[in-house]
């Protein structure tokens, strides 16, 4: 009996290597975001000369947009290859910034809900911006309340870490 357990754990184990595929689909998405980014960006400056300012604004927070998102995509990519699929000798990698490396669970969680709450928000300062064409309320109102409600569970899940972590330190 101790023999199958032996197989069925190592398979479980070795299944982790699944993952990787997803992750060479992010890394795709990733060069597909760029490829996107890169047509924004010389629309913006083709446009920019005879935009007004606000519109000029907006189509800086969609290239910033772009940018979070590529940055979340990137996080998503290093951190799960290093928590799920294997361990990154860090002595072989003293250059790769810290926001890539050594990000556990509960930091990547932290990680992923601040990057969306930031999305959500340049997002919002999209539709603040070019008001007079997104005049709708109700819409403003739902992407307002969006963000208000990802910024609440991203302080939930920061209280909840918090005290998970103090629980962990004290016997």
């Amino acid at each position: 009996m101790n023999r199958i357990a032996n197989v069925i754990e190592a398979i479980a184990y070795s299944s982790r290597w699944l993952v990787a595929p997803f992750l060479i689909g992010l890394i795709f998405g990733l060069a597909m975001l760029l490829f996107k980014f890169i047509g924004k960006l010389a629309d913006f400056v083709i446009q920019a000369r005879g935009n007004e300012t606000s519109e000029a604004i907006a189509g800086i927070l969609n290239l910033v947009d772009l940018t979070l998102t590529a940055n979340l995509i990137v996080i998503v990519i290093c951190s799960s290859y290093e928590n799920f699929v294997s361990l990154i000798d860090y002595t072989k990698h003293t250059n790769w910034p810290p926001g890539l490396i050594k990000i556990g669970f509960s930091g990547l969680k932290q990680k992923l809900l601040g990057s969306i709450v930031a999305i959500a928000a340049v997002n919002v300062l999209e539709w603040f911006t070019d008001i007079d064409r997104h005049a709708d309320s109700v819409k403003l109102a739902w992407v307002v309340g969006i963000l208000l409600a990802f910024a609440v569970a991203m302080l939930v899940l920061a209280v909840a870490d918090r005290v998970g972590s103090a629980a962990d330190n004290h016997p």
